[in-house]
């Protein structure tokens, strides 16, 4: 029973060990589908491809400086910025995704 117990553990530690080493490099075009489907979560309030229409309460994201971008979402993320649901969206996505967000939405003009 005991050794069933460890033999179970070891394979547990193994897959688990799996899922830590990162997959194969990702192509260009996969990365940046991946990068738009992030990116197009935004699109509900902020516009098609960040372009918020002008004269309502949602900003323009298209075309913003990324630093800028990344900023506010790890404080909106943080709860160092108020809001009414960025701060539960933004909790959604790893800080290396809000950076990918940040950069697609710099790119678009």
């Amino acid at each position: 029973m005991t050794s069933r117990i460890t033999a179970a553990a070891a394979s547990a530690l193994v897959a688990a060990g799996a899922l830590a080493v990162p997959a194969q490099a990702a192509t260009p075009e996969e990365q940046r589908l991946y990068t738009r489907a992030l990116a197009a979560t935004c699109a509900q309030c902020h516009g098609p491809d960040g372009r918020a229409v002008e004269g309502e309460a949602m900003i323009r994201l298209a075309g913003r400086d990324p630093n800028y971008l990344l900023t506010q979402l790890l404080a909106f993320r943080s709860g160092q910025r108020p809001a009414t649901v960025m701060h539960q969206i933004t909790k959604g996505y790893s800080p290396e995704q809000l950076e990918a967000i940040s950069q697609y939405f710099a790119n678009v003009k």
